[in-house]
């Protein structure tokens, strides 16, 4: 039996992800690497955890927020960059809402796909190094309790660092 046969398929099956919707998406470093942030205690509150990003979680940070300014068919509702992964939360328009949509646009399939190639490929160029692990995570965010729980996982996510599954030293 081959490995693509047991493989996983990443994706919803039959699920238009071109399609008006808010979607949850994480991207890992390649090999899991603790490239772009680290977490510490004292934020503020006594032992709240506080994300100190390094050159490589500034420059997704920046590509993020101009994604955001650029892409006028999403909008970045929520992200949070840990060590070596970023949790996105992301709506997808049925058009332009606020600047006009770039070329990617013309394959409606391919709006999730190519904002996520579109990150890893700037951030690459902007660090001069891969950063990115091939692939990324995504669910598609089915009703308001589905939306709050992911909220709150995403603003969680830096005071339970030590407990993630992406957790390494």
């Amino acid at each position: 039996m081959s490995y693509y046969q047991n493989r996983k398929h990443p994706r919803l099956q039959g699920y238009d992800y071109g399609q008006a919707g808010v979607y949850f998406l994480t991207l890992c470093a390649a090999e899991r690497r603790c490239l772009f942030a680290q977490v510490r205690a004292g934020g503020g509150v006594p032992d709240a955890p506080r994300v100190i990003l390094t050159k490589y979680g500034m420059a997704v940070k920046e590509r993020l927020e101009e994604m955001d300014r650029v892409y006028g068919y999403v909008a970045l509702l929520k992200y949070v960059i840990m060590p070596n992964h970023v949790h996105i939360l992301l709506q997808v328009t049925d058009g332009p809402s606020r600047t006009p949509a770039p070329a990617e646009r013309d394959c409606a399939n391919q709006t999730i796909p190519a904002f996520v190639s579109a990150l890893k490929r700037m951030t690459n160029r902007v660090c001069g190094v891969p950063l990115w692990q091939r692939g990324y995570h995504d669910h598609v965010v089915r009703n308001e309790a589905d939306y709050l729980r992911i909220w709150q996982y995403i603003d969680n996510n830096p005071s339970r660092w030590a407990e993630d599954k992406y957790f390494t030293q």
